[in-house]
């Protein structure tokens, strides 16, 4: 089949997006290819397509694991073979999904995290799968200079020495210039080879609100815009409270953040996504994999910390192609928090070593010992135990992961799952004197794959359904466990911390500058990019597209910088458009301001009161002839 008629019969497309097809070619043809795509742009179909197209696997790294299920279960949907290895699963769990890509022919991915390649096991195992390519999602974590650095995608690069003739494709949605080049070199791409989606959305208007009260101008956005909504704000607290706000004000909403359990979080993303919530109150922990195409609006009450995360929650707003609004809302003392944030999220070194030290404790994980390990973590607890911050807490955990020294999970959403361990004949025998059998047989209906691997189940539903409580149907479940008829793992939402290295003593950790001093200060510039993002007067299209490196970018039009009113009567977009005609063409030509509507093909009056204002302000003068020159600064 070609990749067209892939296309057709797994996803039901007729044709692919702009560049999708381009970028697949590419890997067909073997290129090392980086692919950048905004949120929302078809990023997963570039690599999923053309494994399809060809004998043996993808494998496919990311370090986001709600998304990794979510594209393996989509994956399954179609009928297409799939496993997924992340932070949370047993060892029994990691074996079977690596045996199964081994030895199974029909499968097409495995996903994993990049802490799983430094794993011994796992490139032992590696070595004796048929890869046909090697994909990186959101690969601006292997750059030093992204906002989201992580070393154990460092380990890529060692994975490529396994696999010398695999492709690699890598693709992010937000990536500088600075970052475009050390993603390919990080991944020692045999040349550059780069494809670069536009980052413009002609359906999306960009607005920046510098307002004293943001909870009432936020209602009367959502007044004026119908349709569907998502609210970020930053702290758990506030999403409850704002959501609280708008039903008060009787706008149907809810709230999300990684603090809920996970069937608490699944039911409000359902009901959102399926439009029984209008509005959904969340931190950032809320979106990503999310394809709700009909999203009218993105409003931002907090600053967020890097124009790449305010880039990608906006662009989730509006993937249908319809108009949509992602607002910004601004007040002077915003500046001053996100500066506190600095402090906040880089703590001394000794605060690293200690929460290190006390982690290792908490978890009774022995100095020497945890490597390739994992453990749940009860945030709370830790921090009640030894009298932590947890601001301190949590940013020392991710700078902790950022240096290589631990994996820190923290929003793990992992089903109950289990796996028969007895063929169907003993299970016959079983059912047959066996009181709990209508469970059985519902999983068995609607539960593929159970007899060769883990799957998920929804223990609410089958409550639910059956007309039982969950408890027991828990109870079920322990019981086949221990009668052998299954192997079962509970549900678990704790975060979850992985240990890719045996725990070392805390006075033998190394904060090198590149880890902590060189980040502090690209912490501080991208916070400074968003400040100015905020603040500064010029065409918001322009400013993004421009942080991204795109170059020769038209003011958008409609933005509130490009709509708003400039002194001569005109709006600043219909202003700046008759000043750059007005100085190409005399650039070109010996030209008057009588010859200049004529010339540019705008109208007499307007293109006057723009000359007339240049002149006024010293950008323009006339010379002895009566032409029109550009006065040089």
């Amino acid at each position: 089949m070609d990749f067209r008629e892939i296309l057709k019969k797994y996803w039901g497309y007729d044709s692919f997006r702009p560049l999708q097809e381009d970028i697949i070619q590419s890997v067909a043809d073997g290129r090392d290819t980086l692919a950048l795509m905004p949120t929302g742009g078809g990023k997963s179909i570039t690599f999923q397509v053309p494994a399809m197209a060809k004998p043996g696997l993808c494998l496919v790294v990311t370090p986001l694991i709600a998304l990794m299920k979510d594209q393996v279960e989509n994956l399954r949907a179609r009928d297409i073979k799939a496993y997924a290895i992340y932070t949370g699963m047993t060892s029994h769990e990691v074996s079977l999904a690596l045996d199964n890509s081994i030895n199974d022919p029909q499968t097409k991915f495995l996903y994993c995290s990049p802490e799983r390649l430094g794993s011994e096991m796992f490139i032992a195992k590696l070595k004796q799968m048929n890869i046909n390519l090697l994909a990186i999602d959101e690969s601006h974590c292997i750059s030093q200079w992204g906002y989201d650095f992580r070393p154990s995608y460092l380990q890529i690069a060692k994975i490529r020495k396994v696999l010398p003739d695999v492709p690699v494709l890598a693709v992010t949605a937000t990536a500088t210039p600075e970052v475009v080049d050390d993603i390919q070199d990080k991944l020692e791409f045999r040349a550059k080879n780069v494809f670069r989606k536009s980052f413009e959305r002609k359906n999306l208007i960009y607005l920046i609100r510098e307002v004293d009260d943001k909870l009432k101008y936020m209602l009367r956005i959502i007044s004026h815009i119908p349709g569907t909504g998502i609210v970020y704000v930053r702290s758990r607290l506030k999403t409850k409270e704002i959501a609280d706000f708008l039903l008060q004000n009787g706008v149907s909403a809810d709230f999300y953040n990684a603090g809920l359990t996970a069937e608490a979080r699944n039911e409000k993303q359902t009901a959102w996504k399926n439009g029984q919530t209008r509005i959904i109150v969340a931190t950032n922990a809320f979106g990503m994999g999310i394809d709700k195409p009909d999203v009218r609006f993105v409003i931002h009450i907090d600053l967020p910390d890097t124009l790449e995360a305010y880039f990608q929650e906006a662009g989730r707003a509006g993937r249908d192609e319809k108009q949509a609004f992602a607002v910004l809302l601004y007040h002077k003392s915003d500046k001053q928090r996100l500066a506190q944030r600095i402090s906040q999220t880089f703590p001394s070194t000794d605060d690293l070593r200690h929460v290190y030290e006390c982690l290792g404790s908490f978890l009774g994980v022995p100095e020497g010992g945890g490597k390739e390990m994992s453990f749940n973590f009860d945030m709370s607890q830790f921090v009640h135990v030894f009298k932590f911050s947890k601001i301190i807490v949590d940013s020392s955990l991710r700078l902790l992961q950022q240096c290589g020294y631990i994996s820190y999970s923290e929003d793990i959403n992992n089903p109950a799952r289990l796996m028969f361990t007895v063929g169907r004949d003993e299970l016959y025998r079983y059912r047959a004197s066996n009181t709990d059998d209508n469970i059985i047989k519902f999983v068995l209906r609607t539960t593929s794959g159970v007899f060769s691997e883990y799957r998920p189940i929804d223990e609410s539903l089958i409550a639910r359904t059956l007309g039982i409580t969950r408890d027991t149907v828990y109870e079920c479940m322990k019981k086949l466990n221990h009668d052998h008829i299954i192997s079962y793992i509970p549900q678990n939402s704790l975060p979850q911390i992985y240990y890719a290295e045996e725990r070392l003593p805390a006075k033998s950790l190394y904060f090198g500058p590149e880890h902590y001093l060189d980040r502090k200060k690209l912490y501080v510039e991208k916070i400074n990019a968003v400040i100015n993002y905020a603040t500064k007067w010029e065409c918001r299209v322009q400013q993004l597209l421009h942080y991204f490196g795109m170059t020769d970018v038209p003011m958008c039009g409609t933005c509130d910088v490009c709509t708003s009113r400039h002194e001569t009567g005109m709006n600043e977009f219909e202003f700046n458009t008759i000043k750059d005609l007005i100085y190409k063409s005399i650039s070109n030509n010996n030209t008057t301001t009588h010859d200049l509507p004529d010339q540019i093909g705008k109208e007499q009056g307007k293109v006057a009161r723009v000359v007339r204002w240049l002149l006024d302000n010293d950008m323009l003068f006339e010379d002895e002839k009566g032409f029109l020159k550009v006065k040089e600064s």
